[in-house]
């Protein structure tokens, strides 16, 4: 692991969270283009990637409790899909987290008798044992899903492929647990006292994470803003990366320059 530090005065550490069953390669060259508002960090979560898992993981608390280590004093965290409630579950451990950019993230992924904006159980269990039976094709299937939108779906598709064979194939413990979570992990009670400066990204045709949990997400959040991408599904900074460039841009400078809550908007 890469040991914390400030970075340059002035300049924040944004560090990068993956969605399950990835690794930090899933974002390609696509980080270079913060550069110019902080220092982007993607890592692996434990089990993934290059990073061993750890055994004393049972839960969301404890898989961000593992990646702690990683994150700077006053760093922002950018968190997609499962790593997004990652990033809430950091952020309500750590009250020095500066801010959170939440992409196709959802406080719950199951959906229940309150919670309609989650994916059915059934359909979920039906992934777990794909990924359990043959992980490779699952993964496969899951990834042509994310580039849907993209104005070359298969070159983005290609280039997803290629970086995810780039690296060891997740850590079958890891995959569990991270399945456990997903269907039993809930933040929506938590979300009140997350104080830092949010930007919620939804994919207006996100067939996983519903655009509507993301709605719901960012009401729910003290400081939030909502931004959808028209066209996106799971993954709009694969499919749609100038348009999510521009949003986190715009929310990156304001943080780095004014040091003030974003005003709360929605749309």
């Amino acid at each position: 692991m890469r040991p914390c530090s400030e970075g340059e005065p002035g300049r924040r550490t944004l560090v990068l969270l993956h969605g399950f069953a990835l690794h930090s390669g899933i974002w390609g060259d696509w980080i270079s283009r913060l550069a110019p508002f902080v220092e982007p960090r993607a890592i692996d979560l434990p089990g993934h990637g290059r990073q061993s898992w750890d055994p004393r993981i049972g839960d969301l608390a404890g898989l961000a409790h593992a990646v702690s280590s990683e994150i700077p004093p006053g760093a922002l965290l950018l968190g997609w899909s499962l790593g997004g409630m990652v990033a809430l579950e950091l952020a309500r451990q750590r009250t020095d987290i500066r801010g959170l950019v939440l992409i196709a993230t959802t406080p719950r992924f199951v959906a229940d008798a309150d919670w309609p904006h989650g994916v059915e159980p059934r359909v979920l269990e039906a992934f777990a044992r794909g990924v359990r039976d043959d992980y490779e094709r699952t993964v496969q299937d899951f990834l042509a899903l994310q580039v849907m939108g993209a104005t070359d779906p298969r070159a983005t598709l290609r280039a997803l492929r290629d970086s995810l064979r780039s690296r060891p194939a997740p850590d079958a413990r890891g995959l569990d647990v991270g399945l456990e979570i997903l269907q039993r992990a809930d933040l929506r009670a938590a979300l009140e006292g997350i104080v830092a400066d949010t930007l919620v990204i939804t994919g207006q045709r996100d067939r996983i994470v519903h655009p509507a949990a993301g709605e719901a997400l960012a009401a729910a959040l003290p400081h939030a803003q909502l931004r959808g991408i028209a066209g996106a599904g799971h993954a709009p900074f694969l499919s749609h990366p100038d348009a999510v460039h521009n949003q986190l841009a715009t929310f990156l400078d304001h943080v780095r320059q004014n040091g003030k809550r974003p005003a709360r908007a929605v749309g």
